[in-house]
């Protein structure tokens, strides 16, 4: 049997032979119907090895290119991930998430060391694909091999900074022990003004959404900021659109504290603040990501700092990306925004004040750290859960969320348990990490998977240090790092389908593709643990086919039994993972082994 686990197909024919075809067609599939798998793109798989320096001569200070370095180029491409396409549908995943592939600022030095914009989060041609990537051919191949696998692509885009180029006559922008601190709008409000000098209406702050009414500061003789941006001279024309190029498209007030006003308003870790506010920028963001739709069949936009833009810009460019995106036959534009908050009750108030779709379920991985890492209380849980009728649209808004448990930015789930636990035992901290995943495949939201996972990926750190390659690696620390469950070499190619964790991740996926009310259904909860570790129970009730699912975890590291009231629809019980019993009336009894789950269903 353990053979025959090995693929999400296989697994979903076992678990429901009338819907072993699978999901549905990927321009027809809501968003609440997916799987996410999240790639950092030059970290995934090298399948052309010529584009490695992204076309650029000399050493790594000049193309970035240095496979023994975390913070640089290691060569992963669109080549290498379309050649991937199936180690990834056997996952389940019907939609992959890449970072942005714009052509970014190739090095960025500072106080004397270096780091790459292989991430790409530093744009600087923001219509073009990045020449270390592939290139423009190469990611439309890769968006059709996509598609004719029945897969969706989502393409991180920022839209809040630049790569860093502006620089301030008053300061050294190149030094991050004394960035340039940040100046307030109170203290230095940015002045319009004429060529003698003199103020032109100088109650005027240029700040915030009443600046929308104004011209565009490309009709204005000059402009006076906190403090005085210029560009360096072999920088002048490097970004693209042209309107880029231009200082005055900026907010030029310093290094964000990422609270107040310096969050929307400061430079984010010296990259270059777009002044958002102004309609030349406005409209050029929309045309960028527009042409990323027209030109490439893009299937949604994962929002980067979403919460460090102002809530106007996206009350326009929502609605005009996804009107766009439906007039190109995507009736199904996916847009999901980054709001860095753990808080639900924030990430709800963020989620109706930007005027968003989705969001980033900041709050669902905290409390999979806190249950599974940290030994806190299961009533975390019931918070996460009642807090959804706080979003706009309440639990329909709920079950869009992007739920996740391990990113680029904060590290791994094993990462972070074993940081709280470093002399917990290997195979214990794997059971967490696939309970922790289990959760969150069976809970509200659409799961996102962070690459690697499934191969047992840990990691040393949060950022940098939790994009290891999945090819094999040059890298002294990602070759001597923990790996959970390694089959093979631990510094070779990393891609095994037969990996414990592969093939749980598979199980669960399979599982609710099989079952819309997993995916679709509403939540209740049943039981939780009001005292450290233990039992987790909540159903997800599925009116439309008057059926339930009762999940229940264990988060102890023994058995334990509950019988909970299980009162709704249904009145046979079958098991889809673990034992379930017939149950009686709407009392229901389980047992559940330590550090494991089981999900009973009720028609």
């Amino acid at each position: 049997m353990t053979r025959l686990l090995t693929t999400a197909a296989t697994l979903l024919a076992l678990a429901a032979p009338a819907l072993a075809d699978g999901p549905a067609p990927y321009r027809e599939r809501p968003f609440t119907d997916d799987v996410v798998y999240f790639v950092v793109t030059d970290r995934m798989a090298n399948g052309d090895a010529s584009n490695d320096k992204g076309g650029l001569s000399g050493g790594p200070e000049q193309t970035g290119f240095d496979p023994t370095d975390i913070g640089m180029f290691h060569g992963g491409d669109f080549q290498g991930l379309a050649q991937k396409l199936d180690y990834i549908q056997g996952l389940g995943v019907t939609a992959i998430w890449v970072t942005p592939p714009v052509v970014n600022k190739v090095v960025h030095k500072y106080d004397g060391g270096l780091s790459a914009g292989y991430h790409g989060y530093w744009g600087l041609d923001f219509l073009n694909v990045d020449p270390h990537l592939g290139g423009n051919a190469a990611f439309k191949a890769f968006v059709q091999a996509a598609h004719a696998r029945n897969i969706k692509v989502i393409m991180d885009i920022v839209v809040n900074h630049t790569g860093d180029v502006i620089q301030y006559r008053e300061c050294d922008g190149t030094s991050m022990s004394k960035p340039c601190a940040y100046r307030s709008k109170g203290d230095y409000p940015t002045a319009r003004r004429a060529s003698d000098g003199a103020a032109i209406n100088p109650g005027f702050k240029g700040d915030g959404p009443a600046f929308q009414t104004v011209p565009n500061y490309q009709a204005l003789t000059d402009i006076t900021y906190a403090y005085t941006p210029y560009v360096p001279a072999a920088e002048t024309t490097v970004k693209n659109p042209a309107w880029m190029n231009d200082p005055r498209h900026y907010h030029n007030r310093g290094d964000s504290h990422f609270s107040g006003e310096d969050s929307t308003f400061g430079d984010f870790s010296r990259l270059d603040d777009l002044y958002t506010e102004q309609p030349v920028v406005v409209d050029g963001m929309i045309d960028i990501y527009k042409h990323w739709i027209r030109e490439y069949g893009i299937d949604g936009y994962r929002l980067d700092t979403a919460k460090h833009v102002n809530p106007e810009f996206w009350h326009r460019f929502v609605p005009e990306i996804t009107s766009f995106a439906k007039a190109q036959g995507i009736p199904h534009f996916i847009i999901f925004g980054e709001v860095a908050n753990d808080k639900p009750a924030d990430l709800a108030a963020y989620t109706d004040i930007l005027g968003l779709p989705s969001v980033l379920d900041f709050g669902l991985a905290a409390a999979t750290l806190d249950t599974l890492g940290k030994g806190a209380d299961l009533d975390q849980w019931d918070g996460l859960f009642r807090a959804d009728r706080l979003y706009p649209g309440g639990d329909d808004t709920a079950r869009q969320l992007a739920t996740f448990i391990s990113n680029h930015d904060q590290g791994r789930l094993a990462f972070k348990i074993r940081r709280a636990n470093p002399k917990m035992k290997a195979d214990e901290l794997q059971a967490r990490v696939a309970l922790g995943h289990a959760i969150m495949f069976f809970a509200r939201g659409v799961p996102v998977l962070y690459y690697g996972d499934e191969q047992g990926f840990v990691g040393l750190a949060d950022d940098k240090a939790s994009r290891q390659p999945l090819f094999a690696s040059a890298s002294r620390q990602f070759n001597t790092e923990e790996r959970l469950g390694t089959v093979g070499p631990r510094a070779g190619d990393a891609y095994q389908p037969a990996h414990a964790l592969y093939r749980a991740f598979a199980e669960m996926a399979a599982i609710r593709q099989a079952h819309p009310g997993l995916r679709q259904g509403r939540t209740l909860m049943r039981y939780f643990e009001r005292k450290g570790p233990g039992l987790l129970a909540f159903s997800r009730i599925d009116d439309t086919r008057g059926e339930q699912f009762l999940i229940v975890a264990n988060t102890d590291t023994k058995p334990r039994s509950i019988t909970v009231d299980t009162e709704g629809p249904g009145t046979a019980w079958t098991a889809l993972r673990g034992a379930c019993g017939a149950g009686q009336g709407s009392a229901y009894s389980v047992t559940v082994p330590a550090l494991d789950y089981v999900v009973c269903r009720r028609s």
